[in-house]
């Protein structure tokens, strides 16, 4: 069974989230008391300036963190309940992940870079399903291609091939276009959109970029570490 609850189409809660690290100056607070909730299908995108607190909210929110102060869950459940390896358990069958840096694993080629989360959440037709994400991305024909071969785009192409493969409930992408020039950022947002409407994946999108914040049904603004924003996008 899905960890998605059929009762209720609350997909991610944050509830006076806070964040402190220590540093020689005393605690730094990176995030405080944040909440919001995310529904089952929506997209949303995380804005604000550089060391608002935007990526380590997006820790938070897929169990990568924990917060020091209040509670993230997901459908109800409590992330910091959950030791690391049950959290890591619940990413790797429910939770999507695209990086501006791609993560893709260089000695492994396009074909066995989207296979890995397939086979390690045991599912046995792992290949065929990866070759048919491939041709939906437009890579059919680079399969055999490693990492140091594509380029950025291509990279990019893969890593949203391999997020979606497992076809996650929630997928959290981090800056996809930060690496990318203007033109393949705009085919690769294209593409992100495309393929999260066709799967009704919960897209939680963080960006510096207010245009391609504008493209999800919400915003949510930090500034600070604290909450600014939180409204829909306009249409």
């Amino acid at each position: 069974m899905s960890i998605l609850s059929k009762k209720s189409n609350i997909v991610l809660a944050a509830t006076d989230v806070s964040k402190q690290v220590s540093s020689q100056e005393g605690k730094l607070t990176i995030l405080d008391k944040v909440s919001f909730t995310i529904t089952a299908g929506e997209s949303v995108a995380i804005v604000g300036s550089s060391g608002a607190g935007k990526s380590t909210l997006l820790a938070l929110l897929a169990g990568l963190d924990l917060p020091t102060g209040g509670r993230v869950e997901l459908n109800g459940i409590d992330l910091a309940s959950l030791d690391e390896d049950g959290r890591a358990l619940l990413r790797a069958a429910h939770v999507g992940f695209v990086f501006q840096s791609f993560h893709l694993v260089p000695s492994l080629n396009a074909l066995e870079n989207v296979m890995l989360p397939l086979e390690l959440t045991g599912v046995e037709d792992a290949r065929e399903k990866a070759r048919d994400i491939l041709k939906q991305v437009g890579l059919e024909n680079r399969w055999s291609h490693y990492p140091a071969q594509l380029s950025g785009g291509e990279k990019q192409r893969i890593a949203i091939a391999r997020a979606f493969a497992t076809e996650p409930a929630v997928l959290f992408a981090d800056e996809p276009t930060g690496n990318l020039d203007s033109r393949t950022g705009e085919r690769i947002v294209d593409l992100l959109f495309k393929l999260n409407q066709a799967s009704s994946t919960t897209l939680v999108l963080v960006t510096h970029d207010e245009v391609l914040a504008g493209r999800c049904d919400r915003i949510i603004g930090l500034e600070a570490g604290r909450l600014q924003r939180d409204s829909q996008a306009a249409a």
